[in-house]
């Protein structure tokens, strides 16, 4: 879930592996932006001027909401896909009694020509962006050829122009200290542990393939080759016969053509494509046996996040506005998700399925006030002051004009009254019916109506 790996209270603070250049904006527009969208880049834009700053600033994850109008999810999934490019590295610090805190460490994009000679990034922007597009990028940053061979180096040494100087007082003056420099774009994190290179070596032999032949590429390059074409190590085998020269020599550009050939002859002939395999962790832990009704609530409200939750009782998409309250009370009154999971499904149940900000405002600052911490604390004193909040809620909702309605008397949900009947699930209406939807969410839930007193 989400909030497992990022809530909006979280902090964070940005770093820069060195000061980027007008280059490095034109590498993440151009390069990187068609393969993790626009909206990853925005982030890193942002964090890349929060950084610019002469002093460290902190921030929670709120600022970066409010600043790109993004919820929480959507910074998360930009954040990974920045990490997964090779464009941040993120380290968390945990202190026990506080909040979590995050370092984002931005890093260089590559150049030109290391982004064009590595075989998964120049052949996913190929499939994203099209042959032509793809040509005219390459053209943009081919540098123009001169015939050095024309010209005659005359450049000065630097004690041809200079004197030696005694350099010791300087220094012992930055003896130990770090200075910010230049940095090694380091390109996409990728590891070669999923290859059996075991089996790879053991199927070339000596006769035909001698081991240096392989000398001038690596075996990061033979992994990404097979990763980026999904070849198995005997198609590799057969990838590196084909790129052999004359003089039993493979270098990387063959090896690159003819995992490519070798692809469009046995796989396809469409380029291959980037798609995500990343999803948020979920809960697979079954609920434990022999709890009681009251239990499997609290562990229910526990365990599921928000979106899901409100999406499970309205069997449709949650609204946004709903979505900012739960996070805006999360960070305001830092409660644990499973509070806000309590207070929503509560209001719920009062208000004919509608949650009203003004009137979950001023229940959560009493639970603030309350010092609630947990669902059960809320559950016990969402019963308690059950009378109170029914009060807030007559008292917030404008009065009619005109002939007024007869007023439908309030239900009480069986988790405050603590019964234990169970139901079976109420089949869903064609057409919407508040009162049958509340009616369907209380008995999914085992509530039984008993009147207020």
């Amino acid at each position: 879930m989400l909030y497992t790996e990022l809530q909006p209270v979280d902090s964070f603070q940005v770093k820069l592996a060195h000061p980027f250049s007008v280059y490095d904006r034109q590498m993440i527009t151009l390069f990187y932006q068609p393969l993790i969208g626009s909206e990853a880049v925005s982030l890193f834009l942002t964090l890349w001027t929060d950084a610019e700053n002469m002093e460290a600033q902190e921030h929670t994850h709120y600022y970066l909401m409010n600043i790109l109008s993004f919820p929480l999810q959507r910074i998360f999934e930009a954040r990974i896909s920045l990490e997964a490019i090779g464009l941040l590295r993120t380290y968390k610090k945990t202190v026990e009694m506080e909040n979590r805190s995050f370092l984002y460490e931005l890093l260089p994009p590559l150049d030109a020509p290391s982004f064009f000679h590595d075989p998964l990034l120049s052949t996913f922007l190929f499939s994203k962006i099209g042959e032509q597009p793809y040509r005219q990028l390459r053209s943009r940053f081919l540098q123009e050829s001169i015939n050095e061979e024309m010209y005659q180096d005359i450049s000065r040494t630097f004690l041809d122009v200079f004197q030696p100087a005694r350099g010791d007082q300087a220094m012992e003056l930055t003896y130990g200290l770090e200075f910010q420099g230049k940095t090694v774009a380091p390109g996409i994190p990728f590891y070669m542990s999923d290859f059996n290179f075991e089996l790879f070596y053991s199927g070339l032999s000596e006769q035909m393939i001698p081991k240096s032949s392989l000398r001038s590429i690596s075996q990061e390059m033979i992994a990404k080759l097979s990763f980026l074409y999904t070849l198995t190590p005997l198609d590799m085998q057969k990838v590196v016969m084909i790129a052999m020269d004359e003089n039993h020599q493979v270098t990387e550009e063959r090896a690159r053509k003819a995992a490519a050939e070798f692809y469009k002859m046995n796989r396809s002939k469409v380029p291959p494509r980037l798609k995500k395999a990343f999803a948020l962790p979920v809960n697979d832990e079954p609920m434990p046996e022999d709890l009681s009704r009251e239990e499997e609530l609290v562990y229910y409200l526990e365990n599921i996040s928000t979106i899901d939750m409100l999406r499970q009782i309205t069997d449709k998409e949650p609204l946004s506005v709903d979505i900012n309250l739960a996070e805006e009370l999360i960070l305001t009154h830092e409660f644990p998700i499973g509070v806000v999971n309590a207070l929503f499904q509560y209001i719920m149940l009062r208000n004919d399925m509608k949650i009203t900000k003004g009137f979950a405002e001023r229940i959560a600052s009493h639970w603030a006030s309350k010092k609630v911490e947990d669902v059960k604390t809320a559950l016990e004193l969402a019963r308690k002051e059950h009378d109170k909040y029914m009060k807030w809620l007559k008292e917030g909702k404008q009065p009619n004009t005109g002939t007024r309605k007869p007023i439908r008397e309030e239900k009480v949900p069986e988790w405050f009254t603590k019964r234990t009947n169970k139901s079976k699930k109420a089949e869903t209406p064609s057409d919407f019916n508040v009162e049958e939807e509340r009616r369907k969410l209380m008995k999914e839930l085992g509530i039984q109506e008993t009147e207020v007193k």
